[in-house]
């Protein structure tokens, strides 16, 4: 069973449900890595060091500072900052409900499940539907630990996710990228649209994927708690080719024929 992270309520209008907030994460699938002192096999800690006074500084000595200019600082002491922060509302206030594609991916950061709390299962799952069935997701306002998120409640599976997204100066503009001056050829988009097709699926199945250099690294780690040593093999140099976009696309589609009669005689 879940655990919460935290409680609070989704209010919109006069409505408020009770909810509970999850972690989406699931933090022992991460290999964790430490900084070991080689020579004796003990792991490292942290100290911070002034460059000035020459000497390891204590976190009671610490202040923030914000870079103005080159070296130079606006300093800021704790009770400063703490008095520009917001005072949690434990309250997720909708302010609009929005066609959910409307929303670019771009924009998502976190994400933390939402579930009903005490009293509040039927006004959590009637949010859940209308959602659902009119395609709408609600962008809301929600204050916590210190700081003012701006957060995107979606459906998800039976109930309803919370989406924390990034504010708009926090993207980078995609103009700056180079694409280059290019004229798309009908026959070349036709194949790309080919090669689409023949390896397109209509559902999602995440559980199809695994990460390959984690699975590498736990064997890795197997190998080390047994005593064995790792063995590697030597790594090819990636070769630069010139390529003829028309022929990769009908290598590409031939191949992925063969796969695909490979596939139904198995």
């Amino acid at each position: 069973m879940a655990r919460p992270i935290a409680t609070g309520t989704i209010s919109f209008g006069l409505v408020s449900i009770p909810i509970r907030m999850f972690s989406t994460s699931e933090s022992e699938a991460r290999i964790a890595l430490n900084s070991i002192h080689e020579s004796c096999g003990t792991r490292i800690k942290q100290q911070f060091y002034c460059p000035t006074d020459e000497r390891v500084v204590t976190r009671d000595e610490l202040i923030k500072g914000y870079q103005f200019a080159k070296d130079q600082y606006v300093t800021f002491k704790a009770d400063e900052l703490k008095a520009m922060e917001l005072a949690p509302t434990h309250s997720i206030d909708i302010k609009e409900f929005v066609p959910l594609e409307q929303v670019d991916p771009i924009y998502y950061e976190k994400a933390y499940y939402l579930g009903p709390d005490t009293n509040g299962a039927k006004p959590y799952s009637l949010l859940s539907e209308a959602m659902r069935q009119t395609g709408r997701a609600a962008l809301a306002r929600y204050a916590a630990r210190g700081k003012d998120y701006l957060v995107l409640l979606r459906p998800f599976e039976d109930g309803i996710i919370m989406q924390q997204l990034r504010y708009p100066d926090e993207i980078r503009a995609f103009d700056g990228v180079e694409l280059g001056d290019v004229q798309i050829d009908e026959k070349e988009l036709d194949l790309a649209k080919q090669l689409v097709d023949q390896i397109a699926s209509d559902e999602f199945h995440p559980d199809e994927y695994e990460d390959g250099v984690k699975v590498q690294m736990l064997a890795a780690i197997e190998q080390k708690i047994a005593g064995q040593e790792m063995t590697f093999a030597p790594k090819e140099e990636p070769k630069a080719q010139v390529i003829d976009i028309m022929e990769a696309l009908k290598a590409s589609l031939e191949e992925g024929a063969s796969d695909e009669k490979a596939r139904k005689q198995a």
